[in-house]
């Protein structure tokens, strides 16, 4: 029997740990972002595409290589390189060639294809690191959301407390005949809110959550709590720069605009690769190859060849060396030409018109973002007022109730507003703890190394 207990209770506390809810930091939130978010791991996989055209186009700088080779059989007549003469019958052959070309001018085409695509590489490589920092920023603002819900939700549920301590202490008072009925249904009604605010409180905490492990790629049946950040909202200060450094940091390190840049210098090179087109192309072209012959012997007409060996023939008879130079001039071709020209220019155009478009979006944000901050300050200060005089007025307005100098009514809407006043300062609380962030996404320095 002894046995059988010792072994429940091992199951059950082993059920217990199996069932306890996970616990998940903000960085171990954005990691999980970063690892599982489909934008940007698509990003990073046209990133390699991006990569392997850019390796291939310096490539065709060099000269291009390839063999050819061919074997079969002739049936028929055929000329006869070792006896010099047509004949008629069998004949099997083999033969390889050695193939080389270079493009000695094409009117820079190569040069311009090469440095287009290194710079598309570039514009590439600048958007997986701004989408990363979308994936945090994204990630930060749900995690905000969360822990806010999460910490209303606590706010509620201690309202709730203090309802039904007050309704028990009515209560006993309109026993005793020193309180009128009416105000215990009126606190009675108090309860009743309270319970369901913290429904509709714990409601939308479980959905936001939801939505968080959704972004996160987590199963959303697997139940988690969100750590609470250890981040001082007073040290804030001290990292924020003035408006104008903020741009010029913004200017540098925004990888968006970085991006845009990159993709309208790779459209100017494709615009003068596509206008090379017009230009004669020259090609230095080369060709060694040999070739081997075998006639078969016919006893009936008395035909016996005389086949020289493999070796005689593809080594030494029947090799070739074949090299010059070959041009090719473009007269007329349909208005094709023009068409990708004028196409490649009005790409030029348009990625001009993004990249002013981007650079006054990165001012904007970056003003915006400021801006943010110097407001979340200001609202931090004047809740966190608002909240030690709603909680004066609460405790003032409680003892006037008990020593009954007050009515049910003014200590209602001293709770409400003491309740309000603590939602208040906890969402701004947590709307200045992660302004930091949001400044430097704006600046384009956000890093996942620099989360604390």
């Amino acid at each position: 029997m002894r046995i059988v207990l010792i072994l429940c209770i091992i199951v059950i506390s082993f059920t217990a740990v199996a069932q306890a809810p996970l616990t998940l930091s903000f960085k171990e939130a954005v990691k999980l972002g970063l690892q599982n978010n489909l934008a940007l791991n698509q990003a990073k996989n046209n990133l390699v595409t991006s990569t392997v055209a850019k390796n291939s186009s310096m490539l065709q700088l060099a000269p291009s290589v390839n063999i050819q080779g061919n074997a079969g059989r002739n049936d028929g007549n055929s000329f006869n390189q070792q006896e010099g003469q047509v004949i008629n019958g069998v004949l099997d052959f083999v033969g390889a060639n050695l193939n080389a070309s270079m493009p000695l001018f094409n009117g820079m085409s190569t040069i311009t294809t090469f440095k287009q695509t290194a710079l598309q590489n570039d514009a590439q490589l600048n958007l997986v690191k701004r989408t990363d920092q979308d994936v945090i920023t994204n990630v930060a603002n749900q995690f905000l959301r969360c822990l806010l819900d999460q910490r209303l939700a606590i706010i509620q549920q201690k309202n709730l407390e203090t309802q039904q301590q007050q309704y028990d202490q009515i209560r006993e008072q309109v026993l005793a005949g020193s309180r009128p009925e009416v105000d215990l249904y009126n606190q009675d009604y108090q309860v009743k809110n309270a319970e369901l605010l913290l429904l509709r409180s714990r409601n939308t905490l479980r959905n936001n959550k939801t939505i968080l492990a959704t972004t996160l790629q987590i199963d959303p049946l697997v139940s988690f709590e969100l750590e609470e950040p250890a981040w001082d909202v007073n040290v804030a200060d001290a990292d924020v720069l003035s408006i104008e450094q903020l741009n010029e940091t913004a200017l540098e390190n925004r990888s968006d605009l970085e991006s845009a840049k990159a993709t309208e210098k790779a459209n100017r090179f494709g615009f003068y690769s596509a206008k090379g087109t017009y230009l004669p192309s020259i090609n230095a072209f080369l060709q060694y190859g040999s070739r081997y012959n075998y006639i078969h012997p016919n006893p009936e007409e008395n035909f016996f060849p005389n086949n020289r060996s493999f070796n005689d023939q593809f080594l030494t008879d029947n090799t070739q060396l074949t090299y010059g130079v070959s041009f090719t001039i473009p007269i007329f071709g349909g208005f094709q030409t023009r068409t990708n020209v004028v196409r490649s220019k009005m790409n030029y155009e348009n990625a001009k018109l993004t990249t002013a478009n981007t650079e006054i979006q990165v001012k904007s944000s970056v003003m915006l973002a400021y801006q943010n901050y110097r407001d979340a300050r200001s609202n931090y200060e004047a809740t966190n007022a608002q909240l030690k005089a709603a909680e004066i007025s609460y405790n003032f307005e409680k003892e006037r109730y008990s020593l009954g100098i007050s009515d049910i009514v003014a200590l209602t809407q001293a709770t409400q507003n003491y309740t309000q006043a603590q939602g208040d300062f906890e969402s701004a609380r947590y709307t200045l703890m992660f302004q930091k962030i949001l400044i430097s996404y704006a600046t384009g320095t956000l890093k996942f190394e620099d989360i604390p």
